[in-house]
């Protein structure tokens, strides 16, 4: 298995809290893939949606995914609809341990309500959470390991995640 740490799930979901505090931990590089894209396009998320697309994001983001996996000892957290593809699923599989992160949708909704840089909620917050949800149904589920958010606080996540990679060889 590659020496590498892949957080995916819904947005809201702890991602990049959870990735910065394990970054510390293993004392790896932390790459996010949002930020990764943003750098590379010059433009921010909520632009390039609005600017060129989401196929063209979703081009962007398997494109960085494939880039960043070449390397090891990182803690690369992902955009929630990074699972949209296969192909993306795949290469998290060969890239290292993946790490599916979970939320109830009241918890989720609570967390980005007022987050005004998530493109795909415009409009109605709680009816968008819960359609994408019901729409990535099943989508996060080929991560080994799965660990509800909720209710944990993020070193209990991270001593989760740390343990999971000592079994499983990551570090």
């Amino acid at each position: 298995m590659k020496r590498n740490v892949i957080l995916i799930g819904f947005m809201g979901t702890g991602k990049t809290t959870v990735g910065s505090r394990l970054k510390t931990r293993l004392n790896w590089v932390h790459i996010d893939t949002d930020r990764e894209i943003e750098a590379r396009v010059g433009m921010s998320i909520p632009d390039i949606f609005s600017e060129k697309g989401e196929a063209f994001f979703r081009d962007k983001e398997t494109e960085v995914l494939k880039d960043i996996l070449t390397q090891e000892e990182q803690i690369i957290t992902t955009g929630g609809g990074i699972v949209l593809r296969d192909e993306n699923a795949r290469l998290m599989k060969d890239g290292g341990l993946v790490v599916a992160l979970f939320a109830t949708p009241e918890e989720i909704i609570r967390r980005v309500k007022h987050d005004k840089q998530r493109p795909l909620l415009s409009g109605d917050v709680e009816e968008r959470v819960k359609r994408l949800l019901m729409e990535r149904e099943g989508k996060y589920d080929f991560a080994p390991l799965q660990i509800d958010t909720s209710d944990k606080t993020v070193d209990e996540i991270v001593d989760i995640i740390v343990q999971a990679c000592t079994v499983n060889g990551c570090v």
